[in-house]
């Protein structure tokens, strides 16, 4: 596997297609983002369906791809609806991920985005908060 099938496959990903993740995933994957870390095949797939439990729609939007060897590196644009977040209406993460693949694999993957963006900015009375932290600190 390389990184274009690991887009590929992201960008099918889906609360209907979780199976789609044993394709990609090494049983002892490592999976990180800012507010999770995960190890084991079996405990990516339980976080995913948590996930997906409260959200309407979602997907995955590939811009660029980089592979050197086992190491890849995947910019990305996610869509997503939530019923709890902004009201139901689509919120829109950009973020990067880099994986390590392992026998043919991803063993290690780690997203990197801005959290607030995707989570504290929708949420009433802390989404004004975030919102007015970030505009003091452009001034």
């Amino acid at each position: 596997m390389d990184v274009q099938f690991f887009a590929e496959t992201y960008q099918k990903l889906n609360a209907s297609t979780l199976a789609l993740l044993a394709e990609i995933y090494h049983p002892e994957v490592v999976f990180e983002d800012p507010a999770h870390r995960v190890q084991g095949l079996d405990s990516l797939e339980q976080y995913f369906q948590h996930l997906f439990e409260n959200v309407t729609g979602c997907h995955f939007y590939i811009k660029e791809q980089f592979q050197q060897q086992d190491i890849g590196f995947v910019t990305w644009k996610m869509v997503f609806i939530h019923t709890k977040l902004n009201k139901g209406q689509p919120v829109e993460v950009h973020g990067v991920s880099q994986i390590q693949f392992s026998d043919g694999l991803v063993k290690y993957h780690r997203d990197y985005f801005d959290l607030g963006s995707m989570l504290y900015e929708h949420v009433p009375l802390v989404g004004w908060a975030v919102r007015q932290l970030k505009q003091r600190l452009s001034q």
